[in-house]
C-alpha cells in the first residue's frame, strides 16, 4: 500500500514556494468564482468552477432525480475536503509523516426547520462535526500540534465557525430569450436550458 509521504514531500515544496511569495510581499488575493445554472425539466444544478463541473440534485422524495448530492451534502463534502487538504498542507509544512488520512463529516438538516412550532430548529445544516482518521508514526504531541494548526488555518472550517455578511443582488429579466442573451453576453459558453 502506498502512503501519502511521497505526496507530502511535493506538497512541502509548494508550501515553501507559496510562503516565499508571502514573505517577499508578492502574494495577492485570489478571486474565486462559481456559476450555477438550473436545467429545465429536471432542476439539476450544474456548478461550474474554473474548468470543472459538479452536478447537484435533490433526492427523489424532494422532486429530484438523485443525480448528485444536495447542496447541504456538498457543504459537508466541501468542509471535509478542506480539512483534509489543510491536514496535508500542515503535515508537509511540519514534516509530520502521514501514511493515510480520511475525514468523515456528519450533520443534520431538518425540513421542519423554522416552520410554525419548529422555530427553534435551524433551516440550515447543523450539529456538524468531523472525525479525522489519521495513520501516522508521529508522536502524539506532533499530531496534536498538527490538529491545532488545522483548526486554526482551515478556511472553510473557519468560515463556518465565523460566518460573514454575504453580498447579494438579483438581476431580473422578464423573458427567457432576453435572459439568455444577457447571460450569453457575460460568458462565452452557451446557456444550458
Amino acid at each position: 500500500m502506498t502512503t501519502l509521504n511521497h505526496y507530502l514531500s511535493e506538497k512541502r515544496s509548494a508550501v515553501l514556494a507559496r510562503e516565499a511569495l508571502i514573505d517577499a510581499g508578492t502574494a495577492a488575493p485570489v478571486a474565486l468564482q462559481a456559476t450555477v445554472s438550473a436545467e429545465g425539466r429536471s432542476g439539476v444544478r450544474r456548478i461550474r468552477i474554473r474548468d470543472h463541473q459538479v452536478i447537484s440534485d435533490s433526492p427523489p422524495d424532494f422532486a429530484g432525480y438523485n443525480l448528485g448530492p444536495s447542496s447541504p451534502e456538498l457543504q459537508l463534502g466541501v468542509l471535509g475536503s478542506c480539512v483534509t487538504h489543510i491536514f496535508l498542507i500542515q503535515a508537509a509544512h511540519r514534516q509530520v509523516p502521514v501514511e493515510s488520512l480520511a475525514v468523515e463529516v456528519s450533520g443534520k438538516i431538518d425540513p421542519r426547520g423554522g416552520r410554525p412550532g419548529y422555530e427553534d430548529i435551524p433551516i440550515y445544516p447543523h450539529d456538524i462535526g468531523y472525525t479525522v482518521h489519521l495513520v501516522s508514526p508521529a508522536a502524539k504531541e506532533d499530531v496534536d500540534a498538527l490538529f491545532e494548526a488545522v483548526e486554526k488555518t482551515c478556511p472553510i472550517l473557519n468560515l463556518l465557525k465565523h460566518p460573514q455578511q454575504i453580498r447579494a443582488e438579483i438581476r431580473h429579466t422578464r423573458s427567457v430569450a432576453s435572459a439568455e442573451s444577457a447571460v450569453g453576453a457575460e460568458r462565452t459558453e452557451p446557456v444550458i436550458s
